[in-house]
């Protein structure tokens, strides 16, 4: 009796499309940046949107987003700097603060309020929405922060720093799993000239967006946020690169950078 082995191919993927994220303001008049909106939604699944938010300026972001509903997906928001006060109807609340990650499940439906615990100061990062499963969507709601230390890191030979917010990354496991949609969430810091590679399963869609770049000038490190998870519903696979405005040209290796970047990358 003889055994078949079978060969593993792998082959990098590359940017399909680049996307310019668009000023506007949402909550209570809070200023941010759409990077991902409904016309990426099947392409991306299951990704629905991000919002980026950035800014020094109180008056950007003081009145916080007051109570609305969520139903039927999970809200991811990553912050990157200030702190952020969540309340909700199913009776969760927490402080999100730098470097920490709040994980909402909305399910059946809830209604929340996050508001800024500053009045004065940076308030930098994302908020993702990722859309659950038919089987879930009517789930009871489900809130749980992360603090900064809970977030495992792993340096990589290269020198890149990533830390590893859900999912999995050489070798290390992030501080949330998530069965059916299995996202995958870095935070990439990339000292220049060098490259990073993440094994993502062929039937899954992933995008990448870099943040805190100068990307023509000659400084030190690039910083990205990586994304990547299973998709739900659609069959295609997509590769996407975002930033908060137009770039200067598009690259196919998002990977590498002779400029300070960060990035976040999720993949499905």
């Amino acid at each position: 009796m003889t055994t078949a082995t079978l060969d593993t191919v792998t082959r990098a993927r590359a940017v399909e499309h680049v996307v310019a994220g668009q000023p506007t303001s949402d909550g209570a008049g809070v200023k941010l940046t759409r990077v991902l909106t409904q016309h990426l939604q099947r392409r991306l699944d299951p990704f629905l949107m991000l919002d980026a938010f950035g800014t020094d300026d109180p008056k950007d972001y003081i009145a916080g987003f007051p109570d609305h509903p969520h139903r039927g997906f999970e809200t991811v928001t990553y912050m990157i700097a200030g702190r952020m006060r969540h309340r909700d109807s199913a009776g969760h609340e927490g402080l999100l603060q730098n470097g920490g990650v709040q994980w909402m499940t909305a399910g059946r439906g809830v209604v929340h309020s996050e508001l800024p615990e500053q009045e004065e100061g940076r308030m930098e990062g994302f908020q993702l929405w990722l859309n659950l499963p038919a089987k879930d969507k009517l789930r009871a709601p489900w809130y749980r922060d992360f603090q900064a230390a809970d977030i495992p890191e792993v340096t990589t030979p290269e020198g890149v720093k990533v830390r590893v917010i859900a999912g999995e990354s050489h070798g290390v496991k992030g501080a949330m799993q998530r069965e059916v949609t299995e996202p995958l969430y870095l935070d990439l810091e990339i000292p220049a000239g060098a490259t990073f590679a993440q094994p993502l399963d062929t039937g899954h869609n992933a995008f990448v967006m870099s943040f805190g770049a100068r990307w023509r000038s000659k400084a030190r490190r690039c910083r990205c946020s990586a994304w990547a998870s299973s998709r739900t519903m659609a069959r295609a696979t997509a590769s996407c690169f975002a930033q908060p405005s137009p770039p200067a040209r598009s690259s196919s290796r998002a990977s590498r950078s002779a400029s300070p970047s960060r990035s976040t990358v999720p993949s499905s």
